[in-house]
């Protein structure tokens, strides 16, 4: 893909325009994906969610997640169920049958894909798609599926835009990040392949998007099932934290829909990609392909739209 072309398809389209995007979300990992699926099913005005892919996850070695999973599998097939619950709590039973199962292993190296129903279906889904209509993959988990795909047909780097929620602020002293470090490898290949890619990076940038429990009382509870679901799963989360009345939380994975829905909650720049390292450190090279990074969250502005969303 030549330069022009790339940073073509890396701006945010018409805001008139609806996108067809799949969802590639640990969704049992935290509280987040929750959120994030049910503010993009309930955005139809700007998407047409294809899929939802289950990704893998591992918190044994994570004190206070240590019970979360076991095994990237056991992440997995954890994430799959949640995303039926969560369909079933927005009454879309129709979503069901494009929910498919992801990798149950990370990547063993920057050039084997791991083979999954999630990878196939990506392939399936880019490949049938023009060049200049991509398909858009939004990314909120550690990425084998998608790495997996890129590298089971390279072609579809010209079919897609990833959007992806992983690695920290490029100036933060490390990139010891969930999403990241859990699969070094696959990061390695989105970040090399030269897809078009928006990085949102989490400390430093999307961890300004927090929500208080009072403010999660006060304009969600009593709205709807879904909205006392999510209640009382960010609150149990934040009890095992340790904490009671006084905390925030970071939303973080609802910020990728956030720049498709109007960028203006997400502001950003074009810069070559960093080469994530396998020392929790990126490297830089200023003779790459360029991406698209988000540097600030309009906290206020998403919220009040994330609020309407979910209570609708």
């Amino acid at each position: 893909m030549n330069e022009s072309t790339r940073v073509a398809k890396l701006q945010c389209p018409p805001l008139d325009k609806v996108l067809d995007i799949v969802i590639d979300t640990d969704t049992f990992n935290e509280i987040d994906d929750q959120y994030a699926i049910a503010y993009a099913l309930n955005t139809p005005s700007r998407f047409r969610v294809q899929a939802l892919y289950a990704a893998p996850f591992f918190t044994a070695t994570i004190p206070f997640m240590k019970d979360k999973a076991s095994s990237p599998k056991e992440g997995m097939e954890k994430s799959y169920q949640e995303i039926f619950n969560i369909l079933t709590l927005l009454g879309r039973e129709d979503m069901k049958q494009h929910v498919y199962r992801g990798s149950e292993t990370y990547l063993p190296d920057e050039n084997t894909p791991v083979d999954s129903p999630a990878a196939r279906d990506l392939v399936a889904r880019a490949m049938a798609r023009a060049n200049d209509d991509p398909l858009y993959v939004l990314a909120i988990g550690a990425i084998p599926n998608v790495a997996s795909a890129i590298l089971m047909e390279p072609r579809i780097i010209d079919k897609i835009v990833i959007i992806w929620l992983g690695g920290h602020a490029h100036n933060w002293p490390h990139n010891s990040e969930f999403n990241l470090m859990q699969d070094v490898a696959a990061a390695r290949v989105v970040f090399g392949c030269g897809a078009p890619l928006v990085q949102f990076p989490c400390m430093g940038v999307v961890s300004g998007f927090s929500i208080s429990k009072a403010e999660l009382l006060r304009y969600l509870a009593g709205k709807n099932k879904l909205c006392d679901y999510l209640i009382d799963i960010t609150i149990k989360e934040a009890a095992g934290f340790g904490h009671q009345e006084y905390w925030t939380r970071a939303i973080w994975d609802v910020t990728p829909f956030a720049w498709l829905i109007n960028p203006d909650f997400c502001p950003s720049v074009l810069l070559p990609a960093p080469i994530p390292e396998y020392d929790d450190k990126y490297a830089t090279d200023p003779t790459r392909h360029l991406m698209r990074y988000v540097y600030h969250i309009d906290r206020d502005a998403l919220w009040e739209d994330l609020c309407n969303k979910l209570t609708r």
